[in-house]
């Protein structure tokens, strides 16, 4: 779910499916791949390290920890799942890519959100309490804008992430306040999921229904800011990406 609420309201939801892999078990994930599903293989539906992290294909269990360390957070990084769209038919583009970080103990302590825009660019946000300690239901999470997404979006501001579960549903939240003089924020985004045993049969199913889902996602992206264009939302030029890839929430504005 997306919604801009100023200075008109522009809403929609989409229905998609993703996965959420244990990025610290890679024998695991290998026993999942089949004839529909392949991790670093092609497939239908299929999974592929280069679209994360640094990009080239090196183990991404080692570069997460890399980047809890680089943000001075002191825990040991036990489980961690990342949740992404899959490529289907070869193609895939995540908008937003969510690495759950847990210690040793499988304490969740830091949420680490890795964007695209369809500018080709990419950033990390890394979030956790000011005290680390384990984020719970309700735990909201800051942290300054830095990176460019919409055109009809200023790099200015900052986000509120937010974790829900309720009834086998887990919810992000992500509110976009572009200015501190309003109380409500300029965007409310949301991703709902239903966490379901990984299967070939409900995969297939799920590509059945929706086979085209990841070419639908940057098609629905440009659909929308068509859209916005008409109703009058103000575009704003590609700004110069961060000199930083990574940005943590102890960078928030006083």
């Amino acid at each position: 779910m997306h919604a801009r609420m100023r200075p008109f309201i522009h809403r929609f939801v989409y229905r998609v499916f993703c996965l959420r892999l244990r990025i610290d078990q890679p024998n695991r994930l290998a026993s999942f791949n089949s004839w529909l599903f392949g991790i670093e293989r092609s497939r239908p539906i299929s999974f592929w390290s280069n679209d994360h992290g640094a990009c080239d294909g090196s183990d991404l269990y080692v570069w997460i920890k890399s980047k809890v360390v680089q943000a001075g957070m002191q825990f040991e990084v036990g489980a961690t799942t990342l949740q992404c769209f899959p490529r289907v038919l070869g193609y895939v583009f995540n908008p937003v890519s969510f690495w759950f970080i847990h210690d040793r103990e499988g304490q969740l302590r830091a949420l680490l959100a890795e964007v695209n825009n369809t500018f080709g660019q990419k950033h990390q946000y890394l979030l956790s309490t000011r005290d680390l300690s384990p984020i719970g239901d309700e735990t909201e999470l800051e942290c300054i804008k830095v990176f460019h997404v919409s055109p009809f979006c200023e790099v200015v501001g900052r986000y509120r992430f937010a974790l829900h579960e309720r009834a086998g549903h887990q919810r992000v939240s992500i509110d976009y306040h572009d200015t501190p003089d309003l109380p409500e924020p300029l965007l409310r985004t949301a991703i709902v999921t239903q966490a379901t045993p990984l299967t070939t049969r409900l995969l297939f199913t799920s590509f059945i229904s929706m086979p085209m889902m990841t070419i639908g996602v940057m098609l629905r992206i440009h659909i929308q800011a068509f859209k916005l264009w008409r109703k009058g939302a103000r575009y704003h030029s590609v700004p110069q990406r961060p000199e930083q890839e990574l940005t943590t929430n102890q960078q928030v504005e006083k």
